[in-house]
This record gives structure tokens, C-alpha cells and sequence, in this order.
């Protein structure tokens, strides 16, 4: 399922604990992977610059780039890494270099250098995740630690819809290669199953919510347990973003397989918008699939 594994990177320790991950994919699906450094002159020149840049200038830029590379290389302890160095603006470039590679995943910190030249931040994490075509697996460093490339409970927040199901062959697929337990988790609502804040839901239309949410998290189980994994359902209620992110606390799960879109309407929660917030607040790996059509 993952051959090529693109890994943007600025050197941060959020950049080269997402570059951990690809290393651990690769191992597992013997994948190659890309390690790419964009420079970028025009934002690092900044909007003011009237007399252009220096060759000197670009130069400088280029090398800092080079041992952006070199550190998280180094990290990596794996002979399946090739380099790029590319240039233009952050998110285009970084895009544009999955496509010509035929990119089956990114992988991407989820902030990284502040100030005028920094690329691998949330905002260019985002940007990337809502155009990309291929999965985006996302993560940030936490107490400095690198990953262990142990992928033993995944959870798949799902509604039933169709983009959520995209991100099940995911999760589906780590579990097969790390031998993982299936979590699926479906999140209830409450104020936008009827549409009014503060008000009280009917219990038929509670009922029909909590059916739907139990069908399609058995769904997903289902296909786990036919495939050969051990899988665990759970209905809950409460804000999505908080309530899966406090699910993956509490069962130590290792990485979370989302969908960027969902069931719209007045039962939405897998919109890009929830996603989003649990990319920023996760403490561990999120792989983001992109089932837009």
C-alpha cells in the first residue's frame, strides 16, 4: 500500500519525529522515502525586499536547507532514504513534489520553525492535508521522544460515510502489518443532532443517532475481525474532536486513521474541520485520507 513516503522537513524535532514514522512505515511496507527540504526565497526574502536577493542570500538558505536534511537523515538509520532539496513556496512545492513522485503517503510535523522561514508550521501542515492526494500522516514531538514504530491500537473515528470508510483500508493495513487491535469509535453530538444548542433531544431521535453510531462502528469492526484483528467498539457523546482525542488518551492508542470529509448536515462530525483539530491537539500519529472525489 506504501511504496514512496514523502517527509517534508525544516530540522525541527516535530519534522524528525514525523520522519521516525516514515521510517517505521518503510519498514514495515518496504517503502522508499523521500526527505524534502523546500527553500523558500521569496518568504524568507520577505513581502518588502525592493532590491531582490543575493546570490550569497539563496546560498545561505540552500545550506541551512542541506543540513535540515542531514539531521533528520541521520535519524533515520535507513538505507530506503533518498533527498531532495526543491525550491518555491512551502505547501505548492511540497505538493507538487508528491505528485511527480507518485507519493502513497507524507509524512509531516505539525509545527516546526517560527518566524519568516518557517514551512513545516501548522498553517503548511493544513494547507497540505486538504489538497493532498495521498494520506497525510501527521505528528509532533512530545517530551522528546521518537517513535517506536509500535502500532498496536489504531482507532478509525467513523459515521458511516463513505470518507470516513477510506480511512478503514488504512487502519486496516497497519494492523496487518504491526499485528494491531482495531478501535472503532463513532461521537454523538448531542447539540447538532437536533440542530439547537441547549435544547433537549428526544429520545426516538437520540435512539436513531445512537443506532446509526453502533452500526457503523460494528461495521468497521466486522471487516477487522474478517481480516484476522482483535476489535473494540464504542459509542460516545460529547464534542468529536475532544472526545476522540480523549478515547486515544485513555486506551493508549498508538495512531489514529481519520477521514478529511464526512456526513454533512446536521450529523456531521468527520468534516476537514475535525480532523484539522484533532491534527493540532493529538499527541500521537494522525493518518489523514483525503477521500474528497
Amino acid at each position: 500500500m506504501y511504496d514512496t513516503i514523502v517527509v517534508p522537513t525544516d530540522g525541527s524535532e516535530h519534522a524528525i519525529t514525523a520522519a521516525g514514522h516514515a521510517a517505521a512505515f518503510a519498514r514495515r511496507f518496504d517503502a522508499t522515502v523521500h526527505v524534502l527540504a523546500v527553500v523558500d526565497v521569496q518568504g524568507a526574502a520577505g513581502p518588502f525586499d525592493a532590491g531582490g536577493v543575493t546570490e550569497t542570500f539563496v546560498e545561505t538558505l540552500e545550506e541551512r536547507a542541506d543540513d535540515d536534511l542531514a539531521a533528520t537523515v541521520e535519524t533515520m538509520d535507513d538505507d530506503r532514504v533518498t533527498t531532495a532539496r526543491v525550491r518555491g513556496h512551502p505547501s505548492e512545492a511540497i505538493l507538487e513534489y508528491a505528485r511527480s513522485h507518485d507519493a502513497d503517503m507524507l509524512a509531516m510535523g505539525t509545527h516546526g520553525r517560527t518566524g519568516v522561514d518557517r514551512y513545516v508550521a501548522g498553517s503548511v501542515t493544513e494547507r497540505v492535508l486538504r489538497r493532498s492526494e495521498a494520506p497525510v500522516l501527521t505528528a509532533r514531538a512530545v517530551d522528546g521522544a521518537l517513535p517506536t514504530g509500535e502500532y498496536d491500537d489504531v482507532l478509525v473515528p467513523t459515521d458511516g460515510s463513505d470518507a470516513a470508510t477510506a480511512a478503514v483500508e488504512h487502519a486496516l493495513a497497519v494492523a496487518d502489518a504491526s499485528g494491531a487491535t482495531v478501535h472503532a469509535v463513532s461521537v454523538i453530538e448531542v447539540a447538532t443532532s437536533v440542530g439547537v444548542p441547549d435544547t433537549s433531544v428526544p429520545p426516538t431521535v437520540l435512539e436513531a443517532h445512537e443506532d446509526r453510531a453502533r452500526a457503523a462502528v460494528e461495521r468497521v469492526a466486522d471487516r477487522a475481525r474478517e481480516a484476522g484483528f482483535d476489535a473494540e467498539t464504542a459509542v460516545l457523546h460529547g464534542s468529536p474532536a475532544r472526545s476522540i482525542l480523549d478515547y486515544a488518551a485513555d486506551r493508549g492508542v498508538d495512531l489514529l486513521a481519520m477521514g478529511t470529509t464526512g456526513r454533512t448536515g446536521a450529523t456531521r462530525y468527520l468534516l476537514g474541520s475535525t480532523t484539522e483539530r484533532v491534527v493540532r491537539h493529538a499527541d500521537r500519529p494522525v493518518l489523514a485520507v483525503n477521500a474528497r472525489e
